[in-house]
């Protein structure tokens, strides 16, 4: 039940050092929660500002300032939960692999997750330095895909070693045109910081790298907008192979 101990509790799941500690994470709103409800998470604690949001769920009626005080979002929605983070595991082996080598920003992280959703990539391999993907700025910004993708952290240099039989791509402003360079059915693609790129190490890893080609005068694309375009590009192209 509510209470302002709860609350301040609640607050503190904004913290990446709580959420490990507590193996707990907020989501907010009703359509991102009944997304995790459909694929099989089931809500430690559920706050709702209507009791007929969630039938099926057993629910605290909450009113809007004790939803002021749960919610992590300056205008709070009309529901909270609060799940456990799924217990980690060993990163699958598909034929199409995305990794993030340094992802800061939360909401590049939280579109990334939602591209891979679109795209049917299950798994995300990321970097132990990429932002925590149950940041409450991550989760909101999935829209839900969070419940769908397993996000998978590692020493990122040393796990593309192990990967034997994949080709290595690097997401590069000097690298070849995705429009012109054959990708084979097991690759890893990998995108790289905001600001400084793929590091070092990964980037001795790499056996190619491609680019967007760049037909007007902006400076840049931001992360996700790359991803977006590389993996549909990806995509298209081995579908027009099969």
């Amino acid at each position: 039940m509510f209470s302002k101990s709860r609350a301040k509790y609640i607050q503190q799941l904004s913290q990446k050092k709580h959420r490990n500690q507590s193996g707990l994470f907020v989501v907010e709103g009703h359509k991102s929660i009944l997304e995790f409800i459909h694929a099989g998470h089931l809500p430690k604690e559920l706050y709702v500002l209507d009791n007929t949001l969630f039938k099926d769920q057993n629910a605290w009626v909450v009113d809007l300032s004790q939803m002021k005080s749960l919610s992590h979002l300056k205008t709070p929605s009309n529901a909270l939960a609060v799940f456990s983070i799924p217990n980690k595991s060993l990163c699958s082996k598909t034929d199409f692999i995305l990794a993030l080598d340094g992802i800061q920003d939360p909401g590049n992280m939280g579109t990334i997750i939602r591209l891979c959703d679109w795209f049917g990539i299950n798994e995300l391999v990321c970097s132990k330095d990429t932002v925590d993907c149950y940041n409450p700025k991550v989760v909101r910004a999935t829209m839900g895909s969070l419940a769908r993708v397993g996000v998978c952290y590692v020493d990122l240099n040393h796990w593309l070693t192990e990967q034997k039989d994949h080709m290595i791509v690097g997401a590069s402003m000097k690298g070849q045109s995705i429009y012109k360079t054959p990708i084979p059915k097991r690759t890893i693609l990998v995108i790289g910081n905001e600001g400084q790129g793929l590091s070092a190490l990964v980037a001795g890893q790499l056996h190619n790298e491609v680019s967007i080609p760049q037909y007007g005068k902006a400076e840049s694309l931001n992360a996700a907008m790359a991803t977006g375009i590389l993996i549909s590009e990806i995509r298209r192209s081995q579908a027009t192979r099969i």
